[in-house]
């Protein structure tokens, strides 16, 4: 351990997702609020997430401590494939850098968030972690970095467990290793870093003495609330750009178009009687539902009483009608045969309507439900042009790197934002003098109407509707 001549000086130390500092600390000096005292190991600890905090402190303060706590290492060689960055690209790197390498980049799905990390890689050259939602996207950052870094990658998560200098992992993985992990990684990638605020995620964050951290998101408000967190676990946002900042030089010219159908008259018939049921059970019970609580107040109080039984089973039924009416179909297939050259997605709420779009018009579908080789080979064939439509519910989503397509017909889906332009990005990716449109199905006069507006709540489709 460093001792300095007056006899004082610590060791800090990595355990099981904390910080351990032992030793004599100068006279005058406090830990508070960098770590805290731990009668049970006669030691102050503090969570891992604040070594960065902690070192710079007991520098500026002139302690004498001997760091066993890092066990990262510097990467042996840098990027091997050379890509110049877009501008945009770069002004991130150089806004995160400048943070200290803490922070949030905002980026819109196509952009090239990814190339954003691999700069930030390069330039710390550290030992990294790379944290992805889904094993898909484990699978495309192992591709990435395998072929940016032309080195060993290592895997943890989906049955493997290989740990290398430059390693991806689950999300759920991260929380279960990090204790055991957090040590040995100077800089963590949180993709997709809206997730990470969740109770068990955050862990993943706090758990890791990363000094460097770097969070990518196209979206990464939460309706919740929750993404404040991402200051203290990542970093504030350092960089962002949003849909309308890079259409044209950079993602393709779009249009959002939204379509408002009538329902059948057996259809309007049977959603007016299901809904006075929902509301009469909602109004009677004095449920506000557009208050933080009402859907919680709603699903408890349904769950006491066959009254209650019966309003869920109607709300659920008008709902089922508004989302998947029959003039939403027979608008499709007309859009179909209008775009019938061009690469379309179509994207549903459910899976039931998923497949039925699928069998109707018989082209292939993308669930959570698909094997890994079947969608891996329907993504394949709709790259190649062999097939031109993909019908998926929520899968597509994020993430995952869908070939070029021009062509996003939103069926149905819920009421978030970061859905909606998660939806649109799908279709932007730059090619040629491609024009991409975005047609949104809504059938008139029913609650999807509402549910429509709030979903458009985003600077992306202040120009959209019709």
């Amino acid at each position: 351990m460093n001792v300095a001549r007056d006899g004082t000086g610590i060791e800090v130390l990595f355990a099981a997702g904390t910080l351990e500092l032992r030793g004599v600390l100068p006279p005058g000096i406090k830990l508070t609020p960098h770590a805290a005292w731990d009668a049970r190991s006669r030691c102050f600890r503090a969570p891992a997430l604040a070594y960065a905090d902690l070192v710079r402190f007991l520098h500026r303060e002139g302690v004498a401590f001997e760091d066993r706590a890092r066990a990262y290492v510097e990467l042996e060689r840098g990027l091997s494939v050379s890509r110049e960055p877009r501008p945009f690209q770069s002004e991130a790197l150089r806004a995160w850098r400048e943070a200290k390498g803490r922070g949030v980049v905002v980026l819109p799905t196509g952009a090239g968030k990814s190339h954003v990390a691999v700069l930030a890689i390069d330039d710390k050259r550290r030992s990294t972690l790379v944290v992805a939602p889904t094993l898909d996207l484990v699978r495309q950052w192992y591709d990435l970095l395998r072929t940016s870094f032309a080195c060993d990658v290592g895997v943890v998560g989906g049955g493997t467990y290989d740990v290398q200098p430059l390693t991806v992992t689950t999300y759920d993985s991260a929380c279960l290793h990090m204790d055991h992990l957090g040590a040995r990684f100077g800089l963590v990638v949180f993709d997709e870093c809206h997730h990470l605020p969740g109770p068990s995620y955050a862990l993943s964050a706090e758990l890791c003495l990363a000094p460097f951290r770097l969070g990518l998101s196209a979206t990464p408000e939460r309706s919740d609330g929750q993404d404040a967190k991402l200051v203290r676990l990542v970093g504030p946002t350092v960089y962002r750009k949003d849909i309308v900042e890079l259409s044209g030089p950079y993602l393709a010219e779009y249009e959002t178009v939204r379509v408002e159908v009538d329902l059948s008259a057996e259809e309007r018939a049977e959603y007016e009687l299901e809904r006075a049921i929902y509301l009469d059970f909602v109004r009677s019970q004095g449920i506000r539902m557009g208050s933080a609580r009402g859907w919680n107040d709603f699903i408890m109080r349904a769950a006491r009483s066959g009254p209650g039984q019966r309003a869920m089973r109607a709300y659920r039924r008008q709902r089922e009608l508004s989302l998947g009416a029959q003039a939403k179909l027979e608008h499709l297939e007309r859009l179909l045969e209008a775009h019938r050259t061009e690469k379309v997605l179509i994207f549903t709420q459910d899976n039931a309507t998923a497949y039925s779009i699928s069998r109707r018009f018989l082209v292939p579908i993308i669930t959570h439900q698909t094997k890994i080789k079947e969608r891996s080979e329907i993504l394949e064939r709709f790259a190649d042009g062999r097939y031109r439509a993909i019908a998926t519910s929520k899968v597509l989503n994020e993430g995952v790197d869908v070939p070029d397509a021009s062509v996003a017909i939103v069926i149905s889906g819920s009421g978030s934002v970061r859905e909606h332009v998660q939806r649109l990005g799908r279709i932007l990716r730059r090619k040629g003098d491609k024009f991409a449109t975005l047609y949104e199905l809504v059938s008139r006069k029913t609650g999807e109407v509402f549910t429509s507006e709030r979903r458009r709540e985003h600077a992306a489709y202040g120009g959209g509707g019709a």
